[in-house]
């Protein structure tokens, strides 16, 4: 009998829309929701690059994006595109020249900003046949802090209206060259303002979407930020790609939007800790636990869900229905496996006999994962 993997629940379907290609990367259409981040090096130095961009690969990243503010950067780009392990985009701003020079040097796609790009609705027809002759994607990358000052003038200030207003009319002079294989972002650093500006937008075309809450912060409050405006638009189905920006090394950015993701099924769950709040019932030091059996698990890849519980009240039942977990009190720990509990040791046991049976359940999984079985999805 093959095995069967139900398919999670989501809250709501995806958009429909069309589907463009990032080098190897779809996005779009029934595409899974890619998540991007951008390298923190100067273009110019290639080494770095690469580098920053294989811990980014190693952590999970679908696309990075590299920033061509010079021609130095952009005589970069060859090489980088040619090694990169992930399609590599290049962000142009300010100097057209440096779209073409994207191009040629082989980038999966190219990031444009219309706000920035002196007399940019005047070279489209060039960009456009370009991009469409080398089989290159474009982002449509519309920026509260660089809004067009016509439109600044006309609503005052980069309202959820003014950015809609400048995406759409962009995406209609590549449209009336026949050019389709774009996608995307209007981003602003209110959530508010950001989501209602990709509600409008995913209702006036089918257009893949590209999500980013702009300058979002330092690490702890750019993740609340993209977290929730992410979760309010892709809990309504809306978005293709997502970038998190924080002030913090980009593999945090990647971190955090896989989890994002993952949390609301959208992307496989891969490690799940469950844990107690601070709570006044916990019988042992639940924060060092979790910290602890966390890092001892740290890169494990498959879907395991480990609870660790420091009381009696919620502790067997979070335990019961984990893969793994422990119902800790009085100085000892049971420890369940799929529900059943399979020994009780002392509270100094408890991280060293988890992370072993974790990695256990991991090896099994792999093992059952490699053995030619069919796997059958059920919705």
């Amino acid at each position: 009998m093959p095995a069967v993997k139900e398919t999670p629940p989501v809250l709501a379907p995806r958009r429909k829309t069309r589907k463009i290609n990032v080098g190897a990367v779809e996005v779009g259409g029934d595409a899974p929701i890619s998540v991007q981040s951008m390298t923190t090096t100067p273009t110019t130095d290639i080494n770095a690059t690469l580098q920053q961009i294989a811990e980014l690969t190693a952590s999970g990243c679908d696309i990075v994006r590299v920033a061509v503010p010079t021609a130095d950067d952009a005589a970069a780009l060859p090489i980088i595109a040619k090694k990169s392990q992930i399609p590599v985009i290049a962000d142009i701003h300010f100097q057209p020249k440096y779209v073409f020079a994207a191009i040629d040097a082989g980038c999966a796609a190219v990031r444009v900003n219309p706000g920035n790009i002196r007399k940019f609705d005047d070279q489209v027809a060039e960009i456009a046949k370009a991009a469409s002759d080398a089989g290159v994607s474009l982002r449509i990358g519309v920026n509260a802090g660089s809004l067009d000052k016509r439109l600044l003038a006309k609503y005052g200030k980069p309202t959820p209206e003014a950015l809609v207003e400048s995406a759409v009319w962009e995406a209609s002079l590549f449209e009336e060259h026949d050019f389709h294989d774009f996608k995307i972002s209007v981003k602003h650093n209110d959530p508010v303002v950001m989501v209602r500006a990709y509600e409008l937008l995913a209702e006036r075309g089918d257009w893949p979407l590209h999500l980013g809450v702009t300058e979002a912060g330092p690490a702890f409050q750019g993740t609340i930020k993209s977290a929730t405006a992410f979760g309010a638009l892709l809990s309504q189905g809306i978005g293709d790609t997502i970038r998190v920006s924080l002030s913090a090394p980009p593999v945090e950015e990647v971190k955090v939007g896989l989890q994002i993701l993952q949390s609301l099924n959208l992307r496989e769950r891969k490690l799940e800790i469950v844990s107690c709040p601070s709570c006044g019932r916990a019988q042992v030091d639940v924060y060092t636990l979790a910290d602890e059996v966390t890092a001892g698990l740290e890169g494990m890849t498959v879907p395991l869900r480990v609870a660790v519980m420091g009381c009696v009240v919620n502790g067997p039942g979070e335990a019961r229905e984990a893969d793994l977990g422990v119902a800790s009190g009085n100085g000892k720990g049971q420890i369940f496996v799929k529900g059943e509990v399979i020994k009780t040791v002392p509270e100094d046991q408890i991280v060293e006999t988890l992370i072993a049976e974790a990695t256990r359940i991991a090896e099994s999984m792999d093992s059952a994962d490699s053995d030619g079985s069919p796997v059958v999805t059920v919705s």
